[in-house]
């Protein structure tokens, strides 16, 4: 009898255990966590310090929550305010201030919205990249919205050139996460050949992911990889093929994917571990020991572990996150990351922009080792013709 209860137990336990999983969506991924956990670590290059590569992104949506134009100012106008003064007191190991990527939204252009971000920007505090929310759209419609929105962003002194064809390009993060029609009920996009008109119309890179634990979350994960679209299917982001050093850029889109992992720290019920995505928020601030878990995936292209890529994310307009962005907790990560990840020795820190990112990883994908400091304007410079000189460093 005590047998039979406690394999009931067992088996009641299980099951539990594997609702939790579903109801967080965590099932898409977790087979591709349990597997990295168990394939061993590549090796850093010997004697030489391991680079990391210190990325944030931003949905930002100054009328966010239905803002009417005097709140989506006042929003903007808190950047310029309080950013600068958090960024000054950092630097890393090139002398360079935090650098923040703001993915401004396509159906939110105002031009004196977008004036004012571009001042902080040519200060040299970081850079505009493209967000999108769409709902029910067509491919059709959503390259015109697309190839409107680069336009109206250059006219700024937005977004970048590729150096070597000439052409405007930019990187983008969907709203609602919902890439390539990758939500089950087919809302908030609509478009299942999505990569190919991103590609169509200049996008460089998606810097979406993660997602989890929404269900837009691909099964891949921790990874830089092309995806290739079948214009037939949502969600052909789902699987890829790895950027490798000498390899050569293959499929649709290039996804740069933010680290994902557990948190056995914080336990639900004291049982199940929490989920790490990156994510910086009011009510979950960051803190040293986010930061280590940041870096533990060692994201980086196949063949060049020496060049750690750590993209966290952030909704930079809303106000219950304003104080962990402003205030103490992200002060004190960027302290962190200072003192413990750039020595010059075991570690070298350097905060970039999304585009930077992406060049750096081109860099390492074409061979290139030693500092990645050069290969922030490897394949795509400023439209503002903002160098690396013009980044905003102490003296």
């Amino acid at each position: 009898m005590f047998l039979v209860l406690f394999l009931l137990v067992i088996i009641g336990a299980g099951i539990f255990l594997w609702i939790q999983i579903y109801r967080r969506n965590a099932h898409i991924w977790v087979g591709s966590y349990l597997r990295a956990q168990l394939s061993p670590a590549p090796p850093s290059p010997a004697g030489e310090p391991v680079h990391i590569l210190f990325c944030v992104v931003d949905h930002y949506e100054p009328l966010w929550h239905g803002a009417d134009e005097r709140l989506a100012r006042e929003r903007v106008e808190r950047w310029l305010r309080d950013y600068p003064p958090l960024a000054d007191r950092h630097r890393d190991g090139d002398g360079i201030v935090p650098q923040h990527t703001f993915f401004y939204p396509q159906e939110e252009y105002r031009p004196e919205l977008l004036e004012r971000l571009a001042r902080l920007c040519h200060d040299g505090y970081g850079e505009v990249e493209v967000h999108l929310h769409h709902d029910g759209d067509t491919g059709e419609q959503l390259g015109r919205k697309l190839e409107t929105f680069k336009d109206q962003l250059a006219s700024h002194g937005l977004l970048s050139r590729n150096t070597r064809d000439g052409r405007l390009q930019y990187g983008f993060i969907h709203g609602n996460w919902a890439l390539d029609n990758s939500r089950r009920d087919g809302r908030w996009c609509g478009v299942n050949d999505e990569l190919l008109v991103l590609k169509r119309t200049g996008c460089y890179a998606d810097f979406t992911l993660p997602t989890a634990p929404s269900e837009t979350q691909t099964r891949k994960i921790n990874s830089i990889y092309y995806a290739t679209d079948d214009p037939r299917r949502p969600k052909s982001h789902n699987s890829g093929v790895d950027v490798r050093v000498h390899g050569q850029p293959s499929g649709d889109l290039m996804i740069v994917q933010g680290p994902l992992t557990l948190d056995w720290r914080r336990r639900k019920w004291g049982l199940l571990p929490g989920i790490e995505a990156g994510e910086i928020k009011g009510d979950y601030p960051p803190c040293e020991h986010r930061v280590d878990l940041w870096l533990k995936p060692g994201i980086h292209v196949l063949g060049s572990p020496g060049w750690v890529f750590v993209k966290v994310f952030t909704h930079g307009t809303q106000e219950r996150n304003q104080n962990a962005l402003f205030g103490p907790p992200m002060d004190e990560a960027f302290t962190y990351l200072e003192q413990t990840y750039n020595d010059g020795r075991r570690y070298k820190l350097h905060y970039i922009t999304a585009r930077q990112m992406y060049n750096i990883i081109r860099a390492a994908e074409e061979g290139h080792r030693g500092d990645p400091h050069q290969y922030r304007d490897y394949v795509l410079h400023p439209v503002a013709g903002e160098s690396l000189a013009s980044q905003r460093t102490g003296g």
